[in-house]
This record gives structure tokens, sequence and C-alpha cells, in this order.
């Protein structure tokens, strides 16, 4: 039998247990955060003096409850073996001194941190953690040891728990980075075994969540993917058909088939090696109303659209007929029956509505299955099938931007790919300081994807792009070299410069101002101050190019060597803000609040580095002086005073009396403002006030009027008399085209425009320039010489 004697497998069962009500205490008990224990009074102290406290109201007459937080490594294990008992594992160890021997050898036996049993599987766990974020040293020595054992290890596991259950060991770490091509990942993969991050670990967490008792299909695919479950093909009769090129089978399986070999592709980090990936996590409210409606008897006539990705486990077709007339072929598809062999491409609510659903077993899912589709092509299915459906969230559609537009042939869909590539070596890089903090696909976190993605499209560091033509100076200033026609290769070093770059700024925040990552109302690492930050690093990029302080193609430390005084200057500034200066930056709400953010740090940099003064930050300022927008206001006013004026002097010589009948249509308007008018300063409380309703005209009536009447003159018209038509008034040249009627016009449409952009009390406009005010004289200077 082996090399475990009665006597030891005794031993090893009182370590474990599947004691339901024993399970629920040691659960209950790992699940809290501390430690706790009942003392006598006497001992208080002692305990005090140790780092223990005495937990609140919890006095008895003659002992006392206390607490102690528990280590971090003690905290990490209880945690996994939460989460393996949420998942439904009902076969744990009862402490951390389940010791599992892989010799004959009494003293060959290693401490298993967590073991987890079920009906199907054993997983055994060893926890590494770390109290704070650091980078790991070599695990070389356990793995290599490991491998050394795992033969030991089974053999113990069958004695123990019979032959017929699929073993996995786990090597799970938290605040531990290790380099997603390292040694120490190459040699788990080796032997099989799993590695657990965190990335893992919350992943997990959310199944749970999600999908409830469900999660526990999706987690064992992700353990043993493509390992067969016994080596027994499921046979089904089927039809093969072809769309295009692509090959297609239609079938019925039962759910609790579909549960095992399928997976679902989330687009999270835990994923990261499946990459593309393009699922969403379901929605637990749907998934539970689903097994609801399918056990009171409901069902759903359409397909579930899976792909089997069957890589050395093959599918086997045999063909017995063809049907009719048509091309398609009936006969018996062989189905592997390995774990995570069907990525589920849409249906996946179907599919796990029937995990706690009584006619798991009995019913059928109608299945269009593909084989062996590129990532890619299933991503299009993907979106296909959901642009008629449930929309795809916008978080999600960025993210996916990647994977949809990387090869396009189009430039801005490139652009669009790497942007989102950018953000998603920023979050998923180990050494980046924003690692984990951004919310990316279905991962949630502290940052979201969206400011990133509008900083890179506004910061200059990526060309701006129309179609395939490149617009604007941000070409000559931007990190991506659009002269260089290899568009992957451009691509691939731009995504490595720009993410490096980035993190380079965060890293020198982080290390130099950390108060300023962890406030909790910091004015960088928050939404409004990610966008501001960012596009304030394209903004000294550029700067420091026009000032040749760098080349364009220069290194990345040297580019940020660069701009570090100009960094300094703000980062000094911000770490000193006054509480109300503070409150200043925050309570900027709204569409415009992160740009308004990036100008106030520009012009924190611009005090005192005056060399520094973009001209969008110029335009800025202008903007925001009072007095210049006081100024454009009245001359605004008056030119509409005289515009009018003019009009209606014009229209009464021409019509006489009935001048008002000749725009008829804008009078009607006119008068239903004047109603409106009216009745808002009633309700407003300012009583009853008629409203003239030439008093309701606006600038695109005059405009109207102007164009309609454009060279009428009265009758007798003397071409050198006191009246002068509206082309002899109103044509004015703004030093654009002036040939047509439009042209001589276009500075009325530049009026309205500035109109609605008075920064007055009371308006929410975003100002007026200096160029803009000197263009209202010019117009002024015009019509009232």
């Amino acid at each position: 039998m082996g090399f475990l004697s009665e006597e030891k497998i005794h031993e090893l069962k009182s370590k474990y247990t599947s004691d339901p009500s024993f399970l629920g205490k040691i659960y209950r008990s790992k699940k809290d955060k501390y430690q706790r224990r009942t003392i006598e009074h006497s001992m208080l102290e002692a305990f005090v003096n140790e780092g223990w406290e005495e937990d609140a109201f919890s006095r008895l007459k003659t002992k006392v409850k206390i607490r102690k937080l528990k280590e971090h490594s003690r905290l990490f294990e209880d945690e996994i073996w939460c989460q393996l008992y949420e998942l439904g594992f009902r076969t744990l160890n009862i402490d951390e001194n389940f010791s599992l021997p892989f010799s004959d050898s009494e003293n060959d036996s290693k401490q298993i941190d967590v073991i987890a049993v079920n009906n199907d599987t054993i997983i055994l766990v060893e926890c590494k953690s770390s109290e704070h974020p650091k980078k790991a040293n070599s695990f070389r020595e356990e793995i290599d040891a490991l491998s050394l054992r795992m033969d030991g290890f089974r053999k113990s596991l069958r004695h123990l728990f019979g032959e017929d259950k699929k073993v996995k060991f786990i090597f799970a770490t938290r605040n531990l980075r290790i380099a997603k091509d390292s040694e120490d990942l190459k040699r788990l993969e080796k032997i099989k075994s799993y590695y657990y991050n965190e990335n893992t670990y919350d992943y997990v967490n959310n199944l749970i969540s999600k999908y409830k008792n469900a999660a526990l299909y999706q987690f064992q695919g992700l353990l043993f993917r493509q390992q067969l479950i016994n080596s027994k093909t499921i046979d089904v009769p089927a039809l093969k058909g072809s769309m295009g090129d692509k090959e297609y089978y239609v079938f019925s399986l039962e759910p609790s088939t579909l549960l095992k070999l399928g997976f679902v592709l989330h687009r999270t980090r835990a994923n990261e090696a499946e990459f593309p990936t393009y699922q969403r996590l379901l929605v637990p409210s749907r998934l539970g109303g689903i097994t609801k409606f399918i056990d009171n008897g409901g069902f759903f006539p359409n397909s579930v659209i899976i792909n089997f990705n069957s890589g050395k486990n093959r599918l086997h077709f045999e063909a017995s007929s063809k049907i009719g007339d048509t091309r398609s072929k009936a006969g018996i598809l062989r189905i592997p029956n390995a774990y995570a062999i069907a990525y589920i491409i849409d249906g996946q609510h179907r599919i796990y509505g029937y995990a706690n659903s009584k006619f798991k077993d009995s019913n059928t899912i109608p299945v269009v299955a593909f084989n062996n589709l590129e990532t890619e092509e299933q991503l299009q299915i993907f979106m296909d099938v959901n642009q008629n459906q449930k929309a795809v969230s916008p978080s999600l559609r960025l993210d996916l931007e990647e994977d949809l537009y990387w090869n396009s042939n189009k430039a801005d869909s490139r652009i669009k790919a790497l942007k989102s590539s950018i953000i998603k070596v920023i979050a998923n890089e180990p050494s980046s300081v924003l690692y984990r903090k951004i919310s990316v696909g279905e991962d949630t976190s502290t940052l979201t994807f969206k400011p990133f993605y509008s900083a890179l499209t506004t910061s200059g560091l990526l060309p701006s792009v129309r179609g395939n033509k490149y617009i604007g100076d941000d070409v000559e200033f931007s990190m991506y070299n659009t002269e260089n026609l290899d568009h992957s290769k451009e691509m691939k070093r731009a995504k490595k410069d720009i993410a490096n770059f980035i993190m380079l700024a965060y890293d020198f925040v982080a290390t130099k101002y950390p108060i300023l990552m962890q406030d909790e109302n910091s004015l960088i690492f928050s939404n409004r101050g990610t966008f501001a930050f960012i596009s304030l690093l394209g903004s000294l990029n550029k700067h420091a190019i026009k000032s040749k302080a760098i080349v364009r193609n220069v290194d990345v430390s040297s580019r940020f060597d660069s701009i570090q005084k100009y960094i300094v200057v703000l980062l000094d500034k911000l770490i000193k803000l006054s509480d109300e200066e503070k409150i200043s930056f925050l309570e900027k709400l709204g569409a415009g609040a992160d740009t308004e953010w990036l100008r106030r740090f520009q012009t924190i940099i611009n005090v005192e580095l005056s060399d520094y003064d973009p001209i969008e930050l110029v335009d800025w300022q202008q903007r925001q002086d009072l007095e210049l927008q006081e100024i454009g206001r009245r001359l605004a006013v008056d030119i509409e005073s005289t515009m009018k004026k003019i009009i209606l002097s014009n229209l009464k010589t021409l019509f006489g009396q009935n001048w008002d009948l000749e725009i008829g249509s804008i009078k009607r308007d006119c008068i239903n403002r004047a109603e409106e008018s009216k009745e808002k300063n009633y309700k407003e409380g300012l009583g009853i006030q008629d409203v003239e309703w030439t008093d309701m005209f606006d600038i695109n009536d005059y405009k109207s009027i102007i164009s309609k009447f454009w060279s009428k003159s009265p009758e007798g018209y003397i071409a050198d008399g006191d009246f002068k038509t509206f082309a002899n008034i109103f044509a004015i040249d703004i030093g654009e085209e002036f040939n047509s009627k439009s042209d001589k016009l276009k500075w009325i449409s530049y009026l309205n425009k500035y109109r609605n952009e008075w920064a007055h009390e009371g308006t929410k406009g975003r100002g007026l320039n200096k160029k803009e005010v000197d263009f209202l004289k010019y117009i002024s200077s015009i019509l009232t010489p």
C-alpha cells in the first residue's frame, strides 16, 4: 500500500476535519482579523505588554476577553483557508500543524499551510508573505525541494483520500513582487504547480461574490486548465457546418458537463497569460434569477456560443451522413473530457445559472461550438454579439482596444490600442508604484482607467490622429515616431518608453513625497490628479524639446531629468498647501475639473519658473482675467445693440409699417421667447412684466435677416445717398476668405461663439482670451466708426 502506517494515517486524519459544525467554527475564527483569548483578570497586564488589548465590553466576573491583530503571515494563511472554504471545499486542516509525509522516513514530512479537499480535487497551499510590498527573494530551494517531494505527497494523499482525486500544489504570495519572467515562476510551471498572487486571490474573491456556489467550476478551470478529468471522451450527436473559413458544430449538452468543460476568459489580471481576454464578470442578481427561472420550468431557446481551445486534447468528428441538399454533415462529435477546454463566448449567465438548478443533469443546452479560434476572433464575436445586447461598459471597451486595434490598418485605431496597452503596463508591472492601483477590465481598484486614457489622448505624449493622418504639433513633440512605417515595432517601443516615463515620474513622487500618494484626498493619487499629472508630464516634455533641453528621441531617464526641477516646484507647493487651498482644488467638480487641476498645476510651476509658459496656460490665464472678460462682455453687448439698431432701422426704411410681417417666422419665435421670459419672471416672484418681442432677438436672428435682405434697397435708391444696404454695412473682412456672402458674414458666427464664452458672474462659459477680445474691438470699430 505504501509508506503510511495505520498509526500515521490516524494521526494525519486528526489534523483535518469534514465536520460541518467544527469547520464553521474554524471558519469564523479564521475570518476574524484578530486572535482572541479569554484570560484571568490577573493576567491582563502581562498580555497587554505583549501587544494584546482588552476587547470592548467583554469583561466578565472573573475573566476578560482580549484580542490581538494577527501577524501578516497568519492572516494570509487564514484568508486562503477561508477562500477555499467559501469555494465549497469541506475537508480542510484544522490548524497550521498539518505535516504531510513524502517518504517512508519518519523525518521526511513537510508542514502544509492549507490543505483542502472536495469530491474531485486536493489542494495543497504554501503561503509566503511580507508585511509590506517588496521584491521577493529567490524561492529556488523551496521549489526544487517541492519538485522532489510531489510524488511522495501524492502517495500519502491517495492513502488518505483515495485514488480518484486530482492534486494541485498552489504557491501563494502576498506583497512579494515576482517578475513575470522570473526563474521561480518557470520552475513552478515546470512542475505543474500554480502561482497564486494577489491578482488571483482578488479574482477568486470576485468569483465567490458574483458566482456564489458556481465559482468552484471556474476555479477548477483556472487550476487544471486543459488537464483531463478522465480519459473517457464525451460523445454527442452533432451537425458540422461552415461559415466563411470557420468550421463549427451544433449540438446539445448537459449543463453539468458544460460547467466542467467551460471556462470564461474574464478580463482580469489573473488571466494575463490568456490575453487577449474579453469577458465581464456576471451579475449575481441575474444568476439567482436565472436559476429560479429554470427551476420554475423556464428555458432558453437560443444557443450558447463556445470555442473549443482543445490544444493537445483534440476534438474528433465522425460523419455518418450528409443531410439533404445542405453542405452540413451529421455525426458524432467526440469531446475530450478536460477542464477549461471550452471558452464561453456568449451564454455564461445561462450556463452558470444551471449550477444550482435541480435540472443541471437532466436538461440539455443548445450549443454552437467553434474550434481553435484565435482569441482575437473570439473577441470579435463577443463584441458583435454584445453590440445588440447588454452594452459593454466604457471602461471594459477602453481596455479591449489594445486587442481590437493593435494590428489595425488605420493609424487612429492603432493609437487607441497603444493608449490602452500603456495603461495596462503601468497597472500590471510589479515594479510600478501604481501596480494593482488601476481598475483594468473586471479588476477594480482605487483609480479608474478613463483618466489615464484621457490624459494620454490630450497630453501630447502621443500624436493626435484622424484616420491615417497625424494632425497638430503633437507630431513634432510626441514620444511616438510617426515616420517609422514598421508600426508594430514602433508601437512596442513607444509603449515601453511612455509607460516607463510615467512610472518613473510616479516613482519619484512616491519616493520623495510619499504623503502625496498616501493622502486619501491626494492631489496626485486620484482620478482628477491622474489626468492633471500625466497631462503635465506631456506638457513639460514638449517644453523640454521646444527649449532644446533635450532631443525628441532621448532616453527615458534623461527625459525625466530634464523636467525634474519643474516637478519638484509643483510637489513642494502641493505638500505645503493650506487646508483652504486644498479645498479649493477638491471643490472643483464636473467635466472641467480635471483640466482646471492641470492649469493650476501649470500655474504653480509658471510662478516659480517663468520659462515654462505653454500657450494653453497663457490662454487659460487670460480667460480667468476678470477685467479682460468685462471688456469683452461690454464690447459684445455694444455690438449686438448696434446690430439691432441698424437692422430695425433698415427694415422700417425698406418695408415701412409692415416691416415685421417680412420677418414673420422670426417674430413668432421672439414672441414665444417673450412669453417664456414673462412666465419665468412671474414664477420667480418678480411679478407680471410685459416683455417686448423685439428685445428677444438673438444673434442668429440678426444673421438670418441680414442674409435674407443682403442687397435689398428701397425704391428710388441712390447709391451715394444716406441709405446703406446690409451688404455695405455688415460685410466685414476678418482676414479669411472674403468672396461669398457666407465668407463676409463669418464674423457673426465668431461673435455668437464668443458670446457663449463670456466669463462673467452667473455664467459657466470658459471666458475670452486677448485675441478674442481684440477681435471684438475690431468688429466694434467697423460698426461704430
